[in-house]
């Protein structure tokens, strides 16, 4: 029993018959290696060139000052629209709950009037 199990569990070899198990796949050429090189050597230096025209072009500190500005009247903004959304709720909060007591008042008051029902006697 033991042995048809262990033919049954035999993994299937990959390895073809006509190319050897330690062939090496071809490595990337020398050629494309230093065109690639140069390729990324040129763009960063051209965009260091057109960082450094930067600040001659536009005020980096005018900039820097106004986004920051601005920033700040946004988050400003978005405080106060929560802060007028959280009164709101509150408002509505409290308008549910004197709702809820003038119902459950006027419950009350109905059941005090009414007559109450008379409970049979229990003759022993």
């Amino acid at each position: 029993m033991t042995g048809t199990r262990r033919r049954s569990l035999q993994l299937p070899h990959t390895v073809s018959a006509d190319r050897p198990a330690t062939a090496r796949r071809r490595g990337v050429s020398r050629w494309r290696l230093f065109w690639t090189g140069l390729l990324y050597v040129a763009l960063g230096s051209a965009m260091l060139v057109g960082l450094m025209q930067l600040p001659e072009r536009l005020d980096a500190f005018l900039l820097l000052s106004t986004s920051i500005a601005k920033l700040i009247a946004g988050l400003q903004g978005v405080v106060v629209g929560l802060l007028q959304l959280l009164a709101v709720a509150l408002v509505v909060l409290v308008a549910l709950l004197a709702l809820v007591l003038l119902v459950g008042g006027m419950v009350r008051l109905v059941r005090c009037l009414l007559p109450r029902p008379r409970r049979p006697r229990v003759s022993s």
